[in-house]
């Protein structure tokens, strides 16, 4: 699979009833624990919930997360209560990592803020986390299903052109 289809992979909100082992999920973890961060910090750790009671609890944590009580494993990613500026940079970078990871072995992911802010520490005391680190955000994995029939995405597809996203600063072009 080349880099641009694993980047371009569609976010998956249904799943098929195969499992995902734990294996497969330290797999993932083992590869994007290599995530760069501002001053290796690495400020996140996460929570694989594979049980249906905790997941439905997550699912009721976030406005569009209700998908991630029937994913086969949510990752739940916890981050510093304290915010560093850089935090949530690099905790975006890591999901990516988990995000690409995940679709290059099939499996389909969904990515999920859990918030308002309570919503996250209640979901990081659910999981027994320790004091000072919240929930906000995690990430449906699974085995990607067949989304039901008739139903309509209420999200825009497509990607807006390099040309209206892009402007160019050098002395060289017009």
């Amino acid at each position: 699979m080349n880099l641009r289809s694993l980047i371009a992979a569609a976010t998956v909100r249904t799943y098929t009833d195969d499992p995902v082992t734990v294996d497969q999920v330290r797999a993932l973890i083992d590869e994007a624990r290599w995530t760069g961060s501002a001053r290796n910090r690495q400020p996140w750790r996460f929570v694989a919930v594979f049980d249906h009671p905790t997941r439905r609890a997550i699912a009721q944590s976030g406005a569009y997360a209700a998908h991630v009580e029937h994913a086969s494993v949510v990752l739940v990613v916890l981050s510093p209560a304290e915010r560093n500026l850089d935090t949530e940079f690099d905790v975006g970078r890591l999901v990516q990592s988990v995000v690409l990871a995940a679709n290059s072995r099939g499996l389909g992911t969904c990515v999920v803020s859990l918030y308002p802010e309570q919503n996250s520490a209640r979901t990081a005391q659910l999981l027994g986390a320790e004091p000072g680190w919240v929930a906000r955000h995690a990430i449906a994995l699974g085995h990607p299903g067949q989304p039901p029939a008739g139903v309509r995405s209420a999200i825009p597809t497509g990607r807006r052109s390099t040309d209206e996203l892009l402007r160019v600063h050098h002395p060289d072009v017009g």
